[in-house]
């Protein structure tokens, strides 16, 4: 099961938007455009089941409050709506999800509307008559509830196995900075996260991992992970040196790329929901990021996963692999940011034909109109 579509209104940057989205897809934009906020409303339906969870803890722990949310270009119905529809590419409309919500005089989180649909038919509705009888029910969702959620625990499931992944070099090898988070999106529990994994998996995995990062960091002959005497796990890598045996560095002394490169490898080797990247381009060479879409692909073939995917980089998006259908632009404005697929984009397909690459198509609709004027800047 994938995310066949998704609709936002009120939601941050969007004022309203709706998109199909495909098993791989590529989001694209300008700065600020809404790509983080995007990806935001797949982790913010995460957040509310997950364990430890809820309404609450997804609106006002972890984004600031409903205020925070709120669209500024929202007008007359100031309430937030998320709609995920989900299924395969049989049964795209398998199941729906939909929240609507607001902030009551007290500022908390409340739901204003809660409909949970199987294959077009509803099996939960809310408000209904027990929350007319107690309103303080609307603090939370049914997707939240166990003993709500049964008739539609495949949903539950689903979204809180979905994976986010940003890694920041920094806090794998500072893991003391993230104590207390657990399933740190940034790399902060990174290298605990592979110990979790039974020494089985883990050691085809990093394999895995080892044969793929030859082509990328060609010096790297092995990689392991080992404990120390304090019981801190380390990523260790087996260099290339004058000396026979070679050289071993942690993860103290990987480059910052080859730390992505390994956290890219090791998310799509995973398995469960579908899976966000964040800029997944960042300290890699240009020619391995060519190589990611291919791989992301692979991936995806492998395990089913979704791979959802912002991005910057015009070297991403130049596999010729990738279909319109997968591209996701977002173009900011006045009353918030749209959103499309390349393949809406007015006379897309016959300036493909004429010879425009992909990343030209892309770059001509996402650029900012003035960028040009940061050459004046005198510093």
């Amino acid at each position: 099961m994938r995310f066949t579509s998704l609709q936002l209104r009120n939601w941050r940057n969007f004022r309203t938007a709706e998109v199909s989205l495909a098993e791989r897809a590529f989001i694209v934009g300008p700065n600020a455009s809404g790509k983080s906020n995007l990806l935001d409303s797949f982790k913010f339906l995460r957040d509310i089941g997950a364990v430890g969870g809820g309404l609450a803890n997804a609106v006002d722990v972890r984004r600031g409050g409903v205020k925070r949310i709120r669209c500024l270009a929202a007008r007359s119905n100031p309430d937030v709506l998320v709609r995920a529809t989900m299924g395969d590419d049989e049964q795209p409309n398998l199941w729906e999800y939909e929240l609507v919500f607001g902030a009551d005089r007290q500022q908390r989180p409340v739901v204003r509307r809660e409909v949970v649909r199987h294959r077009g038919e509803e099996v939960k509705r809310r408000p209904d008559e027990l929350d007319s009888n107690d309103p303080l029910r609307l603090t939370q969702t049914a997707l939240e509830q166990v003993t709500e959620n049964q008739a539609f625990r495949e949903v539950s499931d689903f979204l809180t196995s979905l994976q986010y992944l940003h890694l920041v070099p920094q806090l794998v090898r500072e893991p003391d900075r993230s104590i207390n988070h657990p399933d740190d999106p940034f790399g902060g529990d990174f290298l605990q996260r592979i110990a979790a994994v039974n020494q089985r998996t883990r050691k085809k995995r990093l394999r895995q991992i080892n044969d793929a990062l030859r082509f990328a960091v060609p010096q790297l002959e092995n990689l392991e992970l080992q404990q120390d005497d304090r019981g801190q796990w380390h990523l260790r890598g087996k260099y290339k040196h004058w000396r026979a045996p070679g050289a071993w560095q942690d993860e103290a002394d990987l480059s910052d790329g080859t730390l992505r490169l390994i956290g890219l490898l090791w998310a799509m080797l995973g398995t469960g929901g579908s899976l966000l990247l964040e800029e997944p381009e960042l300290s890699l060479h240009p020619e391995v990021v060519r190589y990611l879409p291919p791989l992301f692909s692979k991936a995806q073939r492998s395990s089913g996963r979704q791979v959802l995917i912002s991005t910057h980089s015009p070297d991403l998006l130049s596999d010729p692999g990738i279909g319109l259908n997968e591209v996701v632009v977002l173009v900011p404005g006045a009353e918030g940011t749209t959103v499309e697929t390349a393949a809406q984009m007015q006379d897309a397909v016959s300036l493909l034909q004429f010879g425009t690459t992909l990343p030209e198509l892309i770059a001509s609709q996402t650029r900012p109109a003035e960028v040009s004027q940061l050459a004046l800047f005198e510093p």
